[in-house]
């Protein structure tokens, strides 16, 4: 954790370094920026990449504006994950587009993408160009495997798809969560530091291994973590119906009752965020006051208010407490977090088992010791 702790400083001073102190006019544009990556983190991403690179011999300054980006990047990639997602905390704190609205969110998240080529345009002057090159090639790979990832999920949510096996779900974690948390971070070290293809390709392989575990953790803990410790919401995969590993067991495991009870809950929407619920009902007392000031007629405000329930769907089946607390018994009563939590450990096992592999490359050093500390802590962590 002080190993973490130390890039985390690192990253940030690096990332304070490319944000412009000169704001847009009347515009708190950069300010914002700094919000996720201030708030507690890992910094599990800068901390690969610096790790790997330093244990294959390479440089802190070599890697050390890559890792900041990749942190910027992650932190993008978050405020539009929990737009998308409806999502309500996110490190203990609201989330951007709660506290700022959808708007700035995304806007914040673009221009946190948009800054963080600039340091990995600079690595033309530290690593040369072909590095350099490698390095954003690897960048724009990630991005993509990201955003398929994602695209792929939500298909699923829209498409209301549970016909799905093991596999599906590891595929998309492998997009989704891999690429852009394990796979660039280290690949990105290792090719800081010169290390030869075959260095790589099992650099490639462990953390493919090890983001897979990462995020069946990440979904045990979801359900079963302390709040405090987590930082975001307990049981948000339930309330947003999210197709993780554990959902899958279950409607497996399930009885065709419980299942055909399952997917009644499944198909009901999560509740509308405060915000929207005040809009709504800012819209209503204005057309209540509209109709007694005799601005608008009796007959016409039930047109304005059918067409607006046409536009957000009717009235609508939600999601309640006490559906979300049907399904956390069902998951214990079909042990669904364990079996989730045993292939994340077979993972991470196997992710050890090729860093051991690499020890003719990667000698005894503390940088070692953290990349094999951290494969432990991925399936230990209760955060």
């Amino acid at each position: 954790m002080e190993y973490l702790g130390e890039c985390r400083e690192l990253a940030l001073a690096e990332i304070e370094r490319f944000i412009p102190r000169r704001q847009p006019r009347d515009i708190p544009f950069y300010d914002l920026m700094r919000d996720y990556p201030l708030r507690r983190a890992k910094a599990l991403r800068p901390a690969l990449a610096v790790a790997t690179c330093r244990a294959l011999g390479g440089s802190m300054e070599a890697v050390l504006p890559t890792a900041a980006a990749l942190e910027l990047y992650h932190n993008a990639f978050l405020i539009h994950d929990d737009v998308e997602d409806g999502s309500l905390r996110r490190r203990d704190e609201p989330t951007l587009h709660v506290k700022h609205g959808v708007p700035i969110a995304v806007n914040i998240g673009d221009g946190m993408l948009a800054l963080a080529l600039g340091p990995l345009l600079d690595n033309t002057r530290l690593l040369g160009l072909g590095k350099a090159l490698r390095v954003l090639r690897l960048v724009s790979r990630m991005a993509r495997e990201s955003a398929e990832g994602q695209a792929m999920e939500l298909a699923w949510v829209r498409g209301a798809r549970w016909d799905l096996r093991d596999a599906d779900y590891l595929r998309m974690v492998h997009k989704k969560t891999s690429y852009y948390s394990f796979i660039t971070p280290m690949l990105a070290g290792g090719i800081a530091a010169g290390a030869p293809e075959e260095v790589l390709r099992r650099l490639f392989v462990l953390a493919a291994r090890l983001g897979s575990a990462f995020q069946i953790q990440d979904d045990v803990l979801n359900l079963a973590a302390e709040p405090q410790a987590y930082g975001k919401e307990i049981g948000g995969d339930l309330w947003e119906g999210k197709h993780t590993l554990i959902l899958l067991h279950l409607l497996r495991s399930a009885t065709p009752e419980e299942r055909a009870e399952i997917h009644v809950i499944l198909r009901k929407e999560r509740p509308r965020s405060a915000e929207v619920d005040a809009a709504a009902r800012a819209f209503a007392d204005l057309l209540a006051g509209m109709e007694a000031g005799g601005r608008l007629a009796p007959d016409a405000r039930l047109e304005i208010e059918r067409a607006r329930a046409a536009v957000d769907g009717g009235e609508r089946a939600i999601r309640t407490s006490t559906d979300v607390t049907r399904l956390f018994q069902l998951l214990r009563d079909h042990a669904s977090l364990s079996h989730a939590r045993a292939i994340a450990v077979r993972r991470a096992r196997a992710a050890g088992r090729t860093l051991d592999s690499l020890a003719h490359r990667i000698g005894p050093s503390v940088h070692r010791a953290v990349l094999r500390a951290l494969i432990d802590f991925v399936t230990e962590r209760d955060w």
